[in-house]
């Protein structure tokens, strides 16, 4: 690392209606350093970020790149003075193939352009970068890990010299997380400034020079990271003691019971492939099952499948003895099966709409007479959710979209949870979310669990899992390829699994 500022932002101020984003933010980064930036939801890193990369305007205070005061118009702008990002809403065509997305809004790309060479040099990055992705295959078809993948191409592949990664590593394996900092270090010394901005203070310890945190608004402090630690970061970032430590259990699982039954289970992705192959699991009341893999192994599938979101091929699945229909999800909501899915904001809730039509969606029969809802009950009912689930919205007519992260997980936890479920089955549930936020979701998680839930936890991030789960399975290519006790689990050789090694070999 040199003493040259690559990046100084002074005075910052963004406003919104009703909100003050950014309050006179100072952030210096230096040439050569990965720069981790931290806060809670709506602290003010996004808009941060946006004001860098030429999305926003700020309302006060500049922006210089080596030295020099810059202003950007556009992301065009940004784009051309060098800084790229992965965001972590993506800004992705469904329609279009990985190859197309990687080069749109090229200045010299075209409907003509060199499909092979494209798709040749996007391999050529997947490869480096560790990042497993068709250069054919269409954004719709993939699923969230694998879409963040294309984010992050899109950015190499333009050459960026100043890379803003918000939470790159989501999805990745404890090995691919690794060979990623690897990465980024290479970046490093080829000159390149790395912003990194994530809610795992672990892998900023192990990847950042320098930590800058975010609190309200305002910068309340910049760190050497080999001086401080994963508590103090925590601590700063929400004003308070936040602890790490596993889980205790309450009440213990009733194990000589079966609520979830999964028999031989099979199905197809998007695109027709098989996706689920001869999976079989179980669940019990008050037991909380991880199911660990990489993005792409069919987790997204198995979640779908067993909430009736996508039809099976074989195979059944029963609660409490009772068979699901495939395919119906108002069969497996009439079982008593609740769904958190990792696409919290599109498949998990209508964004558009307010809060207490969210909380209406799945019970709006009781909420109506002769067909017409009532609206003060409804009404009711969400102020009720929003000060049980300390939901933090100007009102219960505010549409979700304007919440953040941690606040519309709360929306769809609180809606799930309501419907007085058997089992719940959560989808990446803290994933993008602060450590304040994941630690009110992991509660409420487990608060279903000793309440008697049975909970399927799917999550590409393998510390929530075994801080989390009672017993752990790893899926791979579509298959159940190992199974372990929690408390016996090694996370190292669980990490092995999920990237495709011998499954006794890893996990006995």
């Amino acid at each position: 690392m040199t003493s040259e500022i690559a990046v100084k932002m002074t005075g910052i101020v963004k406003k919104f209606p009703g909100v003050i984003a950014n309050d006179h933010v100072n952030l210096e980064i230096m040439a050569g350093e990965v720069h981790a930036l931290l806060g809670e939801n709506g602290a003010g890193k996004s808009t941060l970020s946006n004001i860098l990369t030429g999305l926003y305007r700020q309302d006060a205070g500049t922006v210089e790149l080596s030295g020099k005061k810059v202003e950007f118009n556009s992301p065009r702008d940004a784009l051309n003075a060098g800084i790229g990002m992965v965001h972590q809403h993506f800004r992705l065509v469904s329609t279009f193939t990985v190859a197309e997305n990687v080069v749109l809004g090229e200045s010299d790309s075209s409907l003509f352009m060199d499909q092979k060479a494209v798709a040749a040099r996007v391999q050529e990055l997947s490869d480096r970068y560790g990042l497993a992705v068709d250069p054919s295959a269409r954004i719709w078809q993939l699923s969230v890990g694998e879409q963040q993948r294309v984010e992050i191409l899109k950015v190499l592949y333009r050459g960026a010299r100043i890379l803003i990664l918000d939470e790159p590593t989501a999805v990745l394996t404890p090995i691919e997380t690794t060979e990623l900092f690897k990465t980024l270090r290479v970046m490093i010394s080829e000159g390149r400034v790395v912003i990194f901005i994530s809610h795992k203070l672990d892998e900023v310890m192990a990847v950042s020079d320098r930590v800058t945190v975010l609190r309200g608004g305002r910068t309340v402090g910049t760190v050497n990271t080999r001086e401080t630690s994963t508590t103090d970061l925590a601590s700063l970032m929400v004003g308070r003691s936040v602890e790490f430590n596993r889980v205790v259990r309450q009440v213990p699982a009733h194990r000589e019971k079966t609520v979830l039954d999964v028999r031989d289970l099979c199905a197809h992705d998007d695109r027709g492939r098989v996706a689920l192959e001869s999976v079989s699991l179980s669940v019990s009341p008050g037991e909380i099952v991880g199911i660990a893999g990489v993005a792409g192994n069919g987790q997204r599938e198995l979640a779908e499948v067993i909430s009736g979101m996508r039809p099976i091929t074989s195979g059944s699945i029963t609660v409490d003895g009772e068979g699901v229909q495939s395919g119906r999800a108002r069969s497996a909501i009439a079982k008593g099966i609740a769904h958190v899915p990792e696409d919290r904001l599109h498949t998990g809730l209508a964004s558009n709409h307010s809060v207490e039509d969210n909380f209406a969606l799945k019970n709006y029969r009781s909420m109506s007479r002769f067909r017409i809802l009532q609206r003060q009950k409804i009404r009711d009912q969400s102020t009720h959710l929003i000060e049980r689930y300390d939901i933090k919205t100007p009102g219960s007519e505010t549409p979700v979209r304007l919440l953040s992260g941690g606040n519309v997980q709360k929306v769809l936890l609180a809606r799930e949870f309501s419907a007085s479920p058997k089992v719940l089955i959560a989808a990446s549930p803290t994933r993008g979310l602060d450590v304040g936020a994941i630690e009110t979701v992991r509660e409420r998680l487990v608060q279903a669990a000793d309440s008697g839930v049975g909970v399927l936890l799917i999550s590409e991030d393998l510390d929530e899992i075994l801080s989390l789960a009672d017993r752990i399975l790893v899926m791979y290519e579509g298959r159940i390829v190992a199974e372990v006790e929690a408390a016996q689990a090694d996370r190292a050789r669980i990490g092995l699994t999920m990237g495709g090694s011998d499954a006794k070999e890893a996990v006995q």
